[in-house]
Order: structure tokens, then C-alpha cells, then sequence
């Protein structure tokens, strides 16, 4: 598969508020579904930089942060790629811009995320509650 990795553009906004919608239905099993809405990708985007991966010409995943505080606060994979090597290029490419440490949050119930970024180098390094739940935080230095 042809991966490439571009700055978001508002073309691609319809197609990442479903993956964010689709992503989170799919793997934040433990929450309601239908608290998940199309219009939380705008709300929990909202003034950050954002990277897409493209694929066959359309976006399959997205990673944005806020670049002040180096912390990452989305990275999401179309479903249907899932295991493709994609969270890990989005991963890469937004390391490259930001500074260390970089930190993220990534809730307790989100075991395979949790084991991505582990995998990737990062550490827990603090906890914490939110209305999603209790999460850990996250460093990579």
C-alpha cells in the first residue's frame, strides 16, 4: 500500500470526521456509542495541527497535537486499516515536528493503544481521571 503523510486541508474534514466517529465506535467499546457525533473530530481538533495519512487517494488516519506543550491529542486509523503500519507513520512524522519531551493521554481502557505507544518508546509517567475515564499519561523523551 502507498502511504503518504500531508497537512490537513478543510477537503479533508468530511473524511476524517468519520474515521474519528467510526475509530471511537470501534474501540472505546467500554463508552456509548451514540455520545460519539461527526462534529466532536471539529471540537477536539480545534486550533491543533493535524497530519493525514493518505491511501488510494483518500484519508485512512489522522494524528493532531498541540504544539505549545508538545502533547499529541488524537491519533486515529480508519477501521478497514487497522494493522497496517499507519498510527506508527502518523506517529513518526508528527515526532519529527514537535519537541521533547512530548507527552499524550491515552485512557486505562484502551489497552492496544496503550501497548502501541509502549512498544513505540513511550512511558507512563503519571495518571489521572476525565469525564472519559481514568487515563495515564504518556513521555517520550
Amino acid at each position: 500500500m502507498n502511504l503518504t503523510i500531508k497537512k490537513y486541508s478543510l477537503e479533508d474534514a468530511s473524511d476524517l470526521r468519520r474515521i474519528f466517529l467510526e475509530s471511537r465506535r470501534e474501540a472505546f467499546f467500554w463508552a456509548d456509542p451514540e455520545h460519539f457525533d461527526l462534529a466532536d473530530f471539529d471540537l477536539a481538533t480545534r486550533h491543533e495541527e493535524i497530519l493525514v495519512a493518505i491511501a488510494t487517494g483518500s484519508p485512512v488516519g489522522f494524528i493532531a497535537w498541540w504544539p505549545p506543550e508538545n502533547f499529541i491529542h488524537s491519533l486515529f486509523v480508519d477501521p478497514a486499516f487497522m494493522g497496517k503500519g499507519i498510527g506508527k507513520l502518523l506517529l513518526n512524522a508528527c515526532l519529527l515536528e514537535l519537541g521533547r519531551p512530548a507527552t499524550l493521554k491515552c485512557l486505562q481502557a484502551n489497552s492496544n493503544a496503550i501497548g502501541f505507544y509502549k512498544a513505540m518508546g513511550w512511558e507512563i509517567t503519571g495518571a489521572g481521571e476525565s469525564d472519559e475515564g481514568d487515563y495515564f499519561k504518556l513521555t517520550l523523551r
